[in-house]
């Protein structure tokens, strides 16, 4: 029973994870030569050696310790493909769920943001959260044991977060653009609204934000949510959550795609909603990428906040435990409303995105209605989806052009 339950649950979050930056709605072909090949990317060579040299731009590996002992990989990309160093303020990048940093380098470089920052005189760093590709090591445990995967995205926020802003900070001496996508917006905000991290910070981009998930409209997400999948994965033993993690893994996804009904290359859209503008060159490619992980702990996390509708740290699901963790009986709130007023935001939202629903995006819109005017810019885009604001062969003039002109003015 057990065995065929985990067979149920590993399955349905397969579809999750993979649906998180790639999908086959519509495409844009590009020359194969031309586009990032990320399937033989070696760990052990990082994504500078791997992803950025390859496009004849300089750029530097960079480790950070976390507080709690976790070892962060960060790319510096100095200059852009000119060789000019650069003269305009850091910009941090930071991704979403069990993606890396390779997100940010995924098209070409007129097409990726990290590179395109570059080439506008920005000193670009990209972030790599802990347990993804490049970031799995700890002080004293392996990703091996389950205490490793004892996180979510509180620890995101509190640990991961401040020990990347403080590492850009420290190296270049001036304060940092922030871009966020997906789970990268939500850590952002709720570390805005307890007044963290401010002092280092010029202004924050938000793509595709996630803070409220009340509305959530991804069948197979709120499949997972509903059903409580992601809480019975954790109590049968799983940790560590990867999409292809082995070979049992991988034979059990094939059973899966093969049954009838079950069309896996298409399954992006039930997700993340019909995505527009994406490429098809890289799209075997990825899915051939080795898998990054989350904690299962985290998808839990996120599963409540879908459930009640609020911003709230972890529940351990009793009073007694949460008394034990937070010293009352209800975990803490994140009030969106703390936000400072003139804090400088860019929001930038679609209205086929099923992960960051338009309404929920109201609802913290709502929350954020008495900010200075001339700070808080927002961006609608009625045909994009969730990964067409990283991946999107058009974002670099609908999305990045007017992010930076935001950044150029803060």
């Amino acid at each position: 029973m057990a065995e065929a339950l985990a067979t149920q649950i590993l399955a349905i979050l397969f579809c999750l994870s993979a649906a998180a930056a790639v999908a086959r709605t519509k495409f844009y072909s590009v020359n194969s030569q031309d586009s990032t090949s990320v399937s033989f990317l070696n760990a052990n060579d990082g994504i500078c050696k791997s992803v950025v040299e390859p496009k004849g731009y300089a750029c530097q590996e960079h480790t950070v310790t976390t507080k709690d002992g976790y070892i962060l990989s960060i790319q510096r990309v100095p200059s852009g493909l000119s060789g000019q160093a650069a003269d305009k303020p850091p910009v941090l990048l930071q991704h979403g769920l069990i993606v890396d940093g390779v997100t940010w380098l995924m098209n070409l470089p007129e097409q990726s943001l990290a590179l395109i920052l570059a080439d506008n005189g920005y000193d670009v760093w990209i972030a790599n959260s802990r347990g993804t590709r490049f970031s799995r090591g700890h002080t004293s445990v392996k990703p091996t044991e389950s205490v490793y995967w004892d996180w979510t995205w509180d620890e995101l926020l509190a640990y991961d977060l401040s020990a990347t802003f403080q590492l850009v900070h420290d190296q270049t001496g001036q304060n940092l653009h922030y871009v966020g996508h997906s789970l990268g917006t939500l850590i952002a905000l709720a570390a805005f609204s307890q007044q963290k991290l401010l002092n280092m910070l010029r202004s924050a981009a938000l793509l595709s934000p996630i803070a409220y998930l009340n509305h959530l409209s991804s069948p197979f997400a709120r499949g997972i949510i509903d059903l409580f999948l992601a809480e019975d994965l954790y109590w049968l033993g799983l940790h560590e959550f990867t999409p292809r993690g082995g070979q049992a893994v991988k034979k059990l996804l094939e059973d899966f795609c093969s049954k009838p009904g079950i069309n896996c290359s298409d399954i992006v859209t039930p997700i993340t909603g019909p995505n527009c503008c994406l490429n098809s060159s890289w799209t075997n490619e990825f899915f051939h990428y080795e898998p990054r992980s989350t904690a299962t702990k985290n998808l839990i996390h996120l599963a409540q906040m879908a459930r009640t509708g609020t911003i709230a740290m972890y529940d351990y699901g009793n009073e007694n435990d949460n008394m034990d963790h937070y010293g009352q009986p209800t975990p803490p709130v994140y009030n969106m409303a703390s936000i400072p007023n003139d804090l400088p935001l860019f929001l930038s939202y679609g209205g086929k995105d099923y992960l960051s629903d338009v309404k929920d995006v109201q609802v913290l819109l709502e929350n954020l209605k008495d900010h200075d005017g001339d700070k808080l810019v927002v961006q609608y885009i009625d045909e994009y989806a969730h990964a067409d604001f990283v991946l999107g062969v058009n974002a670099n003039r609908i999305v990045f052009d007017p992010l930076m002109a935001f950044f150029k003015i803060n």
